[in-house]
């Protein structure tokens, strides 16, 4: 399983680095499937070129397998990078491993999901129940306050959805004529949204609004929708590429901006600063904005054109 793992890290090794003796940064995301995580590696990796740093991927093969990423961090701990950037797929499972990064020395930055325990140099993230709690506000507004609502969970347990559920609950204390029919996880995933969906849509003559924990399962539930001829206002979160085109469509109401790209930026970033002795605050959180027809149009272009922010732009002098 290692040499499998670590030939998988290795193919997806930042190729082209301006120099052979930069900075050796192991980043670690939680799964090849979700499209934000696809968004943070290539952040990561243009903020590595920017600094003449590199950047090996350590990716579970299985979705948020919680054993395969203990696996690949234990083989992190032998090669000994300069530093490690974190995305755990459990945020207590993961504790052991972090505390064996920690006993190595190996400087580790967490990012997008906040771990229990561990010594980091930042968290670089986004707040995840000011996301869900400005998402969902957006979707009842947008159903003049009334209406049946689905909701859509991502990986039980998970802190991400609990707090972005979190925020959807406090938000529906707002409406009261707003009525939850159904909440089931669907795990983040595309497939398993469609799949939860088809079902909720015979179980539910009406359905007029979806709130979905991120945008993977958005997806699922509109292809679900378009798929029985039903109709609804359709809501995510991470706004990424694919929700942007749906938006642009007219298929997807709005998507909570979790900044996916400035994630992979800010998350590298970090921990090269941290390296050359420059200052790093001990947090960085991305602003909660909720992108529709209206304002979309920053976010409208490909990810892999786009170029990672100057430090300073994001993280005012003071702050470091």
């Amino acid at each position: 399983m290692r040499r499998i793992i670590t030939a998988a890290a290795t193919c997806l090794a930042l190729a082209g680095a301006a120099r052979a003796d930069g900075e050796r940064i192991a980043v670690f995301t939680k799964n090849q499937t979700n499209p934000f995580f696809q968004v943070v590696r290539l952040g990561a990796e243009n903020a590595a070129r920017q600094m003449n740093a590199t950047v090996t991927h350590y990716i579970p093969t299985r979705p948020d397998s919680i054993p395969e990423q203990i696996s690949q961090i234990e083989d992190v701990t032998v090669r000994r990078p300069n530093a490690v950037v974190l995305t755990p797929v459990d945020f207590k499972a993961l504790t052991p491993a972090i505390r064996r990064l920690n006993e190595a020395g190996i400087p580790t930055v967490n990012m997008t999901d906040r771990a229990e325990r561990g010594n980091f140099v930042a968290f670089v993230g986004a707040a995840d129940y000011d996301l869900g709690l400005a998402t969902a506000r957006h979707l009842f507004q947008k159903m003049g306050g009334q209406g049946n609502v689905v909701a859509l969970e991502g990986v039980k347990g998970a802190l991400v959805s609990t707090e972005r559920m979190r925020g959807f609950t406090d938000a529906l204390k707002e409406f009261p004529n707003i009525k939850v029919v159904a909440t089931q996880a669907a795990n983040f995933q595309r497939l398993n949204a469609l799949q939860v969906m088809e079902n909720l849509i015979q179980a539910h003559p009406r359905i007029d609004g979806i709130y979905a924990a991120n945008d993977a399962m958005a997806t699922g539930a509109i292809e679900a929708l378009e798929a029985a001829r039903r109709q609804a206002l359709v809501v995510g979160i991470n706004g990424t590429k694919e929700a942007i085109d749906a938006i642009k469509a007219g298929k997807m109401l709005a998507s909570g901006d979790y900044s996916a790209f400035l994630h992979g930026c800010f998350g590298a970033m970090a921990a090269i600063r941290h390296l050359r002795g420059l200052p790093v605050p001990r947090e960085i959180v991305f602003p909660a904005r909720v992108v529709d027809v209206s304002n979309y149009q920053s976010l409208d272009v490909a990810p892999d054109q786009m170029s990672c922010p100057a430090w300073e732009s994001i993280v005012p002098a003071g702050r470091s």
